[in-house]
């Protein structure tokens, strides 16, 4: 039997880790001798001198090989193997005999199992050898990845600038209030679901002459003041909306009792009296308040609620201002209540 050189050897090994990372170097008792890097990578409990070609995988094709003898005999073949420690993942390769009766050499590759290993160990296009489809395959899946990554990034920009715009539709851009068109669907909804609620009309007293007196910025300061004490006297499942340029409209889902809405009403009022600082000037202003009640009709219109709550609004004006007003159509008269 012919011997290697060790030099000769080692550099014949380096060029094959290279050239096919994946081989295996067996001996004729079937003991591997060596074993290409990635092969180590994915098997690293693998100890070359030790482990047996058949301890390590089941050769499934050519089919009745018991020992590694057989497999020999046959000379180069294409195999079918499972890697017994890889929950039998299935690979292929190819067997030649080494010259000089040196045992054999085994390449193999992981077939269309491939991705899940890659993934499971971290594999990159450096562990197979340049010539092998699988790098093609992994540059397709990593072009595909970042397509779909791309892709996922996109759609959820877009998703977000979709939800931003919808929000900004329906939403008052000083006060971060609800808008008129926010106040028309819920109120259909209502409608449509004949849920009982209660709708409060409230308009600014003094309003014109802060924006005369102190200017539109401290117009606007007091607008946004106002709509914090809207949000802070009503609950979460009701809707404050700002319709005007100082009117708001409030909904009460599920409340109809005069009494309650009476005394917010008049919460509210005690509130916006309250002078409102800014940049050391006081601003003051107060409400008038009209309400209604959609269980106040037998088929109850939108628009007729509005107007009602308006025309009991500017009852309050009449009377003095800082009034809450109850509007009730079957009295056709309003019963205003003044703010303490």
């Amino acid at each position: 039997m012919t011997e290697l050189h060790p030099n000769n050897l080692t550099v014949a090994r380096r060029s094959m880790d290279v050239l096919m990372p994946f081989h295996l170097e067996i001996s004729l008792t079937g003991h591997i001798r060596h074993a290409g890097p990635t092969i180590r990578k994915i098997l690293p409990s693998l100890a070359p001198g030790t482990d047996r070609f058949l301890e390590v995988f089941d050769v499934r094709r050519p089919r009745n090989v018991e020992k590694f003898s057989d497999l020999y005999a046959v000379g180069q073949t294409g195999l079918r193997v499972v890697c017994r420690d890889l929950s039998n993942l299935p690979m292929k390769g190819t067997l030649v005999r080494l010259p000089g009766g040196h045992g054999a050499l085994v390449n193999l590759s992981l077939g269309i199992s491939f991705a899940e290993v890659v993934a499971d160990h971290k594999l990159y296009s450096t562990d197979f050898a340049a010539s092998d489809p699988t790098v093609d395959m992994l540059y397709l899946i990593e072009a595909k990845s970042v397509a779909l990554d791309e892709s996922k990034r996109l759609n959820s920009r877009l998703q977000g600038a979709k939800a931003l715009a919808e929000k900004q539709a329906v939403t008052d851009t000083l006060t971060g209030l609800r808008n008129r068109r926010a106040m028309d669907h819920h109120l259909a909804q209502l409608k449509a679901r004949e849920t009982d609620f209660g709708l409060m009309h409230l308009d600014l007293d003094y309003f014109k002459q802060v924006n005369d007196e102190l200017g539109h910025a401290a117009g606007d300061f007091v607008l946004q003041q106002v709509a914090e004490v809207l949000q802070e006297e009503t609950r979460a499942s009701d809707m404050v909306a700002r319709v005007g340029g100082d009117e708001f409209v409030l909904i009460f889902d599920n409340l109809v009792d005069l009494t309650v809405l009476d005394q917010i009403a008049l919460r509210i009022i005690e509130r916006l009296e309250r002078p409102m600082d800014f940049g050391g000037k006081q601003c003051r202003v107060s409400a008038s308040i009209g309400t209604t009640l959609s269980t106040f009709y037998n088929d109850p219109n939108v628009d007729r609620l509005l107007s009602d709550a308006d025309e009991a609004l500017y009852h309050s004006k009449r009377e003095g201002r800082a009034r809450h007003t109850i509007f009730d159509p079957d009295a056709m008269q309003t019963t205003a209540q003044v703010s303490i």
